[in-house]
């Protein structure tokens, strides 16, 4: 088992590794190749709007041929993904580049769901750390990601970043080779227990599946919000781009890093009591960006901002495990990611429009209800978990 759930998280990477190379590089090749520079970002666009297009049907999918099949046809989308998007780039078109990109974001929305086939592996015992531990395999990607693309930018001459694209191949057929030798417990199909599936709006209306949906929401969201906004905000306090990287560096350690403990804290202390320390995280990281915008305030801010995250979408990942049979995970997982990337997708491309209309200072104080909304209903939860059910 931990075997698997390790091979899993070297998936994780590679996936978050080819999203991190995306991201560095998606808004230079298309201020390149875009007939008009307002549609530069227009590719990156494209990659969430596929994430949010294909997550449901993408879970429906798994639930019909398995996660192993699944995964496998997500990384052959990859892989004509990095193709198409390498011959837009030598061929300097823009249209090719962006169904590469849609193609990425197809890739993606199959990858998410690393985590909860981890969790379907794990042990009961041990499945807040097999989410833990999964998502921590995304920590080399914040390093690995930007260094690929780094290092071949000019491989393909006169055509810059085509050689970032086509190394994405040898990250996809990586995938494949790795879940060649993982053994998924499911067959083919939603089977696994003898009671009926209930209805989606029945399983939706649970408070724990509601909970678990807001909190992965809230968690998202305003992290997405606040990082994207966080270099714009820095570049406009006339900040260097070192000094960038270093803030998005220690967010990104915020993020991954504590995954190697989220599961035993979990354990320890409840999946409850976890996901309220990472409300607190999140409001905390507003409360100090609301202070000041010196450096150390970007830091330390974006620190606690990706622990806030790791807490809380982690526990929320898990909560929602323990909502849905098993014969409902394909519908009840599928909706809670269509709801969550829809909303990054909201985020990723209105952050800059946000920062320039409204400003720093209201990014920060614009999510500050939703923390509290969330932080309100996991203390609800945790109290009507240790009501007593009334004697019948």
């Amino acid at each position: 088992m931990k075997r698997t759930i390790g091979l899993l998280a070297v998936c994780q990477a590679l996936m978050m590794t080819s999203q991190a190379l995306v991201v560095t590089t998606s808004a230079l090749v298309g201020l390149a190749l875009a007939p008009y520079h307002a549609l530069a970002t227009l590719p990156y666009a494209l990659q969430f709007i596929a994430v949010m297009t294909v997550t449901y049907f993408a879970s429906l999918l798994m639930g019909r041929i398995g996660r192993k099949r699944g995964f496998l046809l997500a990384s052959v989308v990859g892989c004509v993904g990095a193709s198409v998007a390498t011959g837009g780039i030598v061929a300097g078109s823009f249209v090719l580049f962006c169904l590469g990109s849609f193609l990425f974001g197809v890739f993606f929305a199959f990858s998410q769901y690393y985590r909860f086939a981890a969790a379907e592996i794990a042990t009961d015992d041990y499945r807040s750390r097999a989410i833990s531990l999964v998502i921590a395999g995304g920590g080399v990607a914040g390093f690995a990601g930007p260094w690929i693309a780094a290092s071949t930018r000019l491989v393909v001459a006169g055509a810059e970043f085509a050689g970032s694209y086509a190394s994405m191949l040898g990250l996809y057929l990586l995938s494949a080779l790795i879940l060649g030798f993982i053994r998924f417990p499911d067959s083919g199909s939603d089977t696994g227990d003898t009671a009926p599936p209930r209805p989606l709006s029945v399983v939706a209306r649970q408070p724990s599946y509601l909970v678990a949906l807001l909190a992965s929401v809230v968690a998202y969201g305003s992290m997405n919000l606040v990082m994207a906004a966080t270099p714009l905000a820095m570049q406009a306090r006339g900040f260097s781009p070192d000094q960038v990287s270093f803030v998005i560096s220690c967010h990104i350690l915020g993020m991954f890093a504590p995954a190697f403990i989220t599961g035993h804290l979990i354990r320890w202390f409840g999946v409850l009591n976890v996901m309220l320390w990472g409300a607190l995280l999140l409001a905390s990281c507003v409360v100090i960006n609301l202070q000041g915008e010196t450096t150390e305030n970007f830091w330390i801010s974006l620190t606690f901002l990706g622990i806030g995250w790791n807490f809380m979408f982690t526990g929320g990942t898990t909560l929602l495990t323990t909502t849905y049979r098993p014969s409902e995970k394909s519908r009840a997982q599928g909706l809670n990611d269509f709801v969550v990337y829809s909303v990054i997708s909201f985020t990723a491309v209105g952050s800059g429009g946000f920062h320039a209309w409204f400003g720093w200072q209201a990014i920060n104080v614009g999510v500050t209800p939703f923390l509290v909304l969330a932080a309100m209903l996991v203390v609800w939860l945790r109290l009507r978990q240790r009501t007593p059910a009334a004697p019948t």
